[in-house]
């Protein structure tokens, strides 16, 4: 699943050793080690990182105990629970649930109620506003408890949604997928990102944001001009539409956009840490090739000429590309399905030089 995989990859690029403990239905739970942070300064690395590089994931919580979904395994498991391993003398807490899927038979149960009154007895005062720690009991195959860590704010990327850019041009992809596909990519701060069809710079804006110097190509310039008007209007430290002014003290991310030919791109060999494209399949688009086969053939050699060695490209499409990409000489790492609408369903291939 793609937040999985985004989950996992922006994980190793913090150069933590994880591995996957257990999939829930919506919940993934990850133990994870490093040879160079203790526990406390890992998740305080994930509470500053997370809530501005994740995409896919609601929020990070520090897994306490995990019980079977049954109201008394729950409640006894909370009486066991020694609250005071994770708040200090004088804070406030406040108890979060959260179901996932069906759930029914819990429904009805005050388990916030419940749980926070075990803590309350242990000495600690709650509350339900700005409380100094948050504890979530999410619902799912299995009732986990823990301490949330941070939450990632979603809505970010609906500010960004291509209706609402300065240019505005139809097929684009959300920010969300766009955004998770960058991180797969290993796309991270200082790191080269290059998109051979990047269209109105929906993908580029998004690596542009994790703090890559971005390189994008298009055949048309009236495409390229409307990318260029888009990378501009985004502040790089929060993503945010920037005002006339600020515009002006070129406050955007790093960013060069070309007109060019995909078969032949105007790029170095081995220039780019990162290639992420959405490639035109079946709509309209103007291309310098005689179909979209010959396009195809041609542009994953171009892109497996840029990206340097060991470093990943992953590709969008609705159809299959791993014939063009093992031609031009790339591994296939992974393949993620991602249904858009009953007539559409993506496929998201990654790709390992």
């Amino acid at each position: 699943m793609l937040p999985i995989a985004e989950v996992l990859a922006v994980l190793k690029s913090y150069e933590l050793e994880c591995s996957v403990f257990e999939t829930y239905k919506g919940c993934l739970l990850v133990d994870i080690q490093s040879k160079t942070l203790t526990g406390d300064d890992v998740f305080d690395l994930l509470k500053t990182k997370m809530p501005n590089v994740l995409a896919m994931t609601h929020c990070v919580s520090r897994v306490i105990h995990i019980t079977d979904v049954l109201e008394d395994d729950i409640i006894k498991a909370a009486e066991n629970f020694p609250a005071a391993s994770y708040l200090k003398k004088g804070q406030t807490f406040v108890v979060r649930a959260k179901r996932i899927g069906d759930n029914s038979v819990l429904k009805s149960v005050d388990l916030e109620g419940r749980i926070g009154g075990r803590i309350y007895k242990q000495g600690f005062r709650a509350s339900l506003k700005n409380a100094d720690a948050v504890f979530r009991l999410t619902l799912s195959d299995k009732a986990v408890f823990g301490l949330l860590v941070t939450e990632i704010d979603r809505g970010a990327y609906e500010h960004r949604s291509p209706q609402k850019k300065p240019f505005f041009y139809p097929g684009v992809l959300m920010p969300r997928v766009a955004r998770s596909i960058c991180n797969i990519a290993g796309v991270t701060k200082g790191s080269v990102a290059v998109d051979p069809f990047c269209g109105t710079a929906g993908i580029l804006l998004e690596a542009g944001l994790l703090g890559a110097k971005v390189i994008g190509i298009d055949a048309q310039k009236k495409i390229i001009d409307g990318a260029d008007v888009n990378m501009s209007a985004y502040a790089s430290e929060t993503g945010c539409l920037l005002s006339k002014e600020e515009r002006e003290k070129n406050l955007c991310p790093k960013y060069d956009l070309l007109v060019g030919d995909a078969c032949g791109l105007p790029v170095a060999d081995e220039i780019a840490d990162a290639v992420i494209t959405d490639p035109p399949y079946g709509r309209s688009a103007a291309i310098k090739a005689d179909s979209i086969e010959k396009l195809y053939e041609t542009s994953f050699k171009e892109m497996y000429r840029i990206l340097k060695k060991e470093k990943k490209a992953v590709v969008v499409s609705e159809m299959g590309i791993e014939r063009f990409a093992e031609n031009a000489g790339f591994k296939i790492s992974a393949i993620y399905k991602q249904r858009v609408h009953r007539s559409l369903t993506r496929t998201i291939t990654v790709l390992q030089k």
